[in-house]
């Protein structure tokens, strides 16, 4: 049997998702030479070809890609033991995005440390789905469609992702209703979905806009609150600044919504009764929202 370096095999795997060694090794931390030359000894190691390099990246051979399967359901399942080594029952992790951590998690926290007094919430924040299935006293809560592959299998929808524009109350800005091209003449906040970016091209008119670009929907509903613009982001996301009147929603995009929100968890982990609990917490929580604006 073969020896191989797993720090190998898990750079691999970060080069083949990504399908760029430059970017893989800005995820890694390291330098586009040592990631190089870690693949080539992997593939010295395998005796085979596992990437083709291209102008812009690089694409997975058939060997390549079988490999890769077989790395992440390795890796997988590693991480999926070793996020659960170790623990005495009372503690628990929720992986999730940080603006959905910041702006729908933290102002429930005080209820559920009421709720939940004997349970550590053990909060992991990702830029990207997690690839790998979760273990034992873990869930996820993240955005997707019903038809998409892990993490989902094990999940359960909690809203619909609803687009909404939001300001400050007291921010200048036209009546009610408001178009998309009027709403498009104002200082506009966006995150790295871009959501701004892509309506004005359905409009058909890019022009010149106020477009101010953050790396997180927090930041640009921090903005917003501030004063500054008008940012987009689901409902979900800012049902407690427009109760607490530090936003207001001005804006519902009228398109059908844009997937849906989903609470993940692992069913092969028999006894997870504190897990259960949270889930039904999690899905009670977003079951209280007021109703969509009409």
């Amino acid at each position: 049997m073969r020896q191989m370096n797993l720090n190998g095999l898990r750079i691999f795997a970060t080069v083949a998702r990504r399908g760029n060694i430059r970017q893989a090794a800005d995820d890694l931390n390291l330098t586009r030479g040592a990631v190089s030359q870690r693949i080539k000894q992997l593939e010295l190691d395998l005796g085979v070809v596992l990437l083709e390099r291209q102008a812009r990246g690089v694409a997975l051979t058939p060997e390549g890609a079988r490999c890769q399967a077989a790395v992440e359901t390795a890796l997988g399942a590693l991480e999926a033991f070793f996020a659960g080594l170790g623990e005495t029952g009372t503690q628990v992790t929720l992986h999730l995005g940080s603006s959905t951590a910041s702006k729908w998690l933290m102002p429930r926290m005080e209820g559920f440390a009421a709720r939940f007094p004997g349970i550590t919430l053990r909060t992991e924040v990702h830029s990207r789905q997690l690839t790998r299935d979760l273990g034992r006293n873990e869930l996820a809560i993240w955005p997707g469609r019903a038809s998409d592959p892990s993490p989902f299998r094990t999940a359960t929808p909690l809203t619909d992702i609803r687009l909404v524009a939001v300001c400050s109350p007291d921010f200048p800005r036209p009546g009610w209703p408001m178009g998309l091209e009027t709403l498009l003449t104002l200082p506009l906040l966006q995150d790295a979905h871009r959501r701004w970016d892509q309506l004005i091209r359905e409009t058909g008119r890019p022009g010149a806009r106020t477009l101010l670009n953050f790396d997180r929907a927090a930041l640009a509903l921090d903005a917003a609150i501030g004063g500054h613009g008008v940012a987009i982001a689901p409902s979900y996301m800012v049902e407690h600044d427009i109760l607490a009147g530090r936003l207001a929603e001005i804006w519902v995009d009228p398109e059908p919504p844009r997937g849906q929100l989903f609470v993940s968890w692992s069913r092969d982990h028999a006894g997870q009764a504190q897990v259960r609990r949270i889930v039904d917490w999690v899905i009670g929580e977003f079951a209280a929202e007021r109703p969509a604006t009409a």
